[in-house]
C-alpha cells in the first residue's frame, strides 16, 4: 500500500512537471512573421520579399550560431593577446548576420571563398569550434594542420580565407565557371570587402561573369572600413550594389540575418537561372581592422557603442524572439552558458594540442603529388643536389 501510495504521489509530481511544460511549450509561437528594411535595387525590376516568416526552431538556430561566433571570435582576440595566436588575425565580431544569413539561405554544395576575416565563415561551413581555434593557435587539429592560421583556412566547398585583397573574386569566378561548365545545380558565394571594391580584377570579373553567365552571388560585407579609412574616404561611389555595371545588385541590411537570408534566397535563384548578382551586405565591425588596429583612431568609441547598442544582430533577433513569444528569456541564457562553456571547453584543447613537428614544413605543399616527387629546398637530395 505504501509503495502505491509513493508510486501514485510521483506520478501526480511527474504529471504537474509535464504539465508546466506543457504549457510553457504551448505559450510559446512556433514562428512569426516580420517586416524587413527596404531593399535598395540595382537592375532589378523586383527584389526580395520585405517580410520573412521566422520559425522557432530557425530562430534558435541562428541565434546560437552567431553566438557562437562571437563568443569564438571573443576567445580568438584573448589568445592573441596572450601572444598564443601569433600573425595576422582579423575578427569578424559584429558582422555574424552575413554568415548565418546567408549560409542558411544556399546548400552544402554551394561553394564559397572569402577574404581572410574569415574565422565565422569556417565555422558556417562546418569546421568545429577546436578546428579553428586549433588553427588560430597553429596546432596539428587545426582545419589545414596549423598550417594556415587566421588568415588561410579551407574545407568542404570553402576556399578560404585569402590574403591578398580581393584576389578571391576572380578565384571565385573560376570555380562559378566550373560549375557551370560541369552543369552542377549549384552557384557560388564571393565575398570581399569595401576595402577591395575598388581592386581592378573585380571589375573585370563582373565583366566576365556577366559576359558568359556564370552564376554567381558577388557579395560585398561593407563594414564601414577599409584597414583605418572609412568608404567615404576610399570610393567616389559608396553605392557598392551598383558598381557591377550590368550585373545587378541589392542592398541589404547586413545587420539583420533575416534580411540576409531573404536576399541570399533571391539571389541564389536568380544566379541559377540568369547569372552573377551582387550583395552589399552592410554591416560594422566592432574591433580593428586586425588584431595590431585598436581601432579608435578613426572612428570614436561612441559611434562603436551606438552600434553594439542599436545594431548588433545578435541583440536585434533576441528582441524579436522574445517580443514574438519565439523563445523565452530563460532558454536564451542557457544558450548562452552553453555556448560559452562549449567555446571554454575548445580553448583549452587548442591550447593543449600539440604543434606540428618541423618534418611537416616540407608537407601538403602540393595536393596529391606523383610518388617520388623532389622538391627543391624541402628534402636532403634535392638541397645536396643543388650545392
Amino acid at each position: 500500500m505504501l509503495a502505491l501510495q509513493c508510486a501514485s504521489k510521483g506520478l501526480s509530481q511527474f504529471q504537474g512537471i509535464l504539465g508546466v511544460a506543457l504549457r510553457f511549450s504551448s505559450s510559446l509561437a512556433d514562428e512569426a512573421t516580420f517586416d524587413l528594411q527596404p531593399f535598395k535595387l540595382h537592375k532589378l525590376e523586383s527584389g526580395p520579399s520585405t517580410t520573412a516568416t521566422l520559425t522557432r526552431d530557425d530562430a534558435l538556430t541562428y541565434y546560437k550560431q552567431m553566438q557562437v561566433i562571437r563568443r569564438m571570435e571573443t576567445a580568438a582576440g584573448n589568445l592573441y593577446k596572450s601572444k598564443i595566436i601569433r600573425g595576422f588575425c582579423h575578427l569578424y565580431s559584429g558582422q555574424e548576420a552575413c554568415c548565418v544569413g546567408m549560409e542558411s539561405a544556399i546548400e552544402r554544395d554551394d561553394p564559397v571563398i572569402t577574404a581572410y576575416r574569415a574565422h565565422g565563415w569556417t565555422y558556417m561551413r562546418g569546421v568545429s569550434l577546436v578546428g579553428v581555434l586549433s588553427e588560430l593557435t597553429g596546432r596539428k587539429t587545426g582545419c589545414a594542420q596549423g598550417k594556415g592560421g587566421s588568415m588561410h583556412m579551407y574545407n568542404y566547398n570553402f576556399f578560404g580565407g585569402n590574403g591578398i585583397v580581393g584576389a578571391q573574386v576572380p578565384l571565385g569566378a573560376g570555380i562559378g565557371f566550373a560549375l557551370k561548365y560541369q552543369k552542377k545545380p549549384n552557384i557560388v558565394v564571393a565575398l570581399y570587402g569595401d576595402g577591395a571594391a575598388n581592386q581592378g580584377q573585380l571589375f573585370e570579373t563582373y565583366n566576365l561573369a556577366k559576359l558568359w553567365n556564370i552564376p554567381i552571388i558577388f557579395v560585398c560585407e561593407n563594414n564601414g572600413y577599409g584597414m583605418g579609412t572609412s568608404v567615404d574616404r576610399a570610393a567616389a561611389s559608396t553605392d557598392y550594389y551598383t558598381r557591377g555595371d550590368y550585373v545587378p545588385g541589392i542592398w541589404v541590411d547586413g545587420m539583420d540575418v533575416l534580411a540576409v537570408r531573404e536576399a541570399t534566397r533571391f539571389a541564389r535563384r536568380y544566379a541559377l537561372k540568369q547569372g552573377p548578382i551582387l550583395l552589399e551586405c552592410v554591416t560594422y565591425r566592432y574591433h580593428g581592422h586586425s588584431m595590431s588596429d585598436p581601432g579608435t583612431s578613426y572612428r570614436t568609441r561612441a559611434e562603436i557603442q551606438e552600434v553594439r547598442e542599436k545594431r548588433d544582430p545578435i541583440s536585434a533577433l533576441k528582441e524579436r524572439m522574445l517580443s514574438n513569444n519565439l523563445a523565452a528569456a530563460d532558454e536564451l541564457k542557457k544558450i548562452d552558458l552553453g555556448v560559452r562553456k562549449e567555446v571554454d571547453v575548445a580553448v583549452t584543447a587548442a591550447k593543449a594540442d600539440p604543434e606540428l613537428p618541423i618534418e611537416e614544413l616540407y608537407t601538403h605543399v602540393y595536393k596529391n603529388p606523383p610518388s617520388g616527387m623532389k622538391i627543391r629546398g624541402c628534402d636532403n637530395y634535392s638541397y645536396n643536389a643543388t650545392m
